[in-house]
């Protein structure tokens, strides 16, 4: 016959309870902060192997392989908090396996205030993400547009030739390239410049000529 159990004291259960209570936090730190790297690490991911669609990053193209050649559609879209009119400025390039290639963007912002966006990017068929690649691209950073200002946005890339030896993809005659524009959360450069324009605009009169102060009206 076992021997019957002792009661566990009051101080004995406080002090599991906040052993409990303990390791319930540590859980939910180390969860949280793997939740938190894994959203660098997914877009490193996504941008090294063109997981759902996104384009490689590239310093140079590896030239073209052969006369076969591509055609590179282009899509433009805005978020509906940004009010700018972005398109791109060619339809499509029909574009050389391997040879870099250069398209432009348009985009104007008809406000009366500065705005900086941002922009995100995709290929369609999103598997064919890991083939395209991008050399340079005003998606690498932010973008300031002044009030009325209207700016031609490059972008280089190229396709891999490694497509043409991809069994399923091969065949593959299209690639749509789209992009949509968002309004940064940081609009910092936007406050800096408008602030500067306001001071410009304060040190002249209609005419050109220097404001009077109080300091010099006599």
């Amino acid at each position: 016959m076992a021997p019957p159990s002792t009661p566990r004291s009051p101080s004995d259960a406080a002090a599991g309870a906040r052993r409990t209570l303990v390791q319930v936090a540590l859980v939910v730190a180390v969860m949280g902060g793997l939740s938190f790297a894994a959203v660098p690490f997914y877009d490193l991911f996504c941008r090294v192997t063109g997981f759902a669609g996104t384009p490689a990053r590239a310093s140079v193209a590896p030239g073209a392989v052969d006369g076969r050649t591509i055609r590179v559609f282009f899509d433009a879209n805005t978020h509906r908090d940004l009010p700018w009119r972005f398109e791109p400025v060619q339809q499509s390039l029909d574009v050389k396996f391997g040879e870099p290639a250069v398209a432009f963007y348009r985009a104007h912002n008809p406000t009366d205030k500065p705005i900086v966006g941002t922009a995100s990017f995709n290929v369609a068929p999103p598997d064919l993400g890991g083939y395209f690649s991008k050399i340079e691209c005003f998606c690498f950073t932010e973008q300031v547009l002044k009030p009325g200002q209207t700016v031609m946005m490059p972008v280089t890339f190229f396709v891999d030739p490694e497509l043409l030896e991809d069994a399923e993809r091969h065949e593959q005659q299209t690639i749509t390239l789209s992009y949509t524009f968002f309004k940064a959360k940081d609009q910092s450069a936007a406050e800096t410049l408008r602030t500067e324009q306001t001071g410009d605009a304060g040190a002249k009169s209609v005419d050109g000529a220097p404001h009077k102060t109080a300091a010099n009206t006599n």
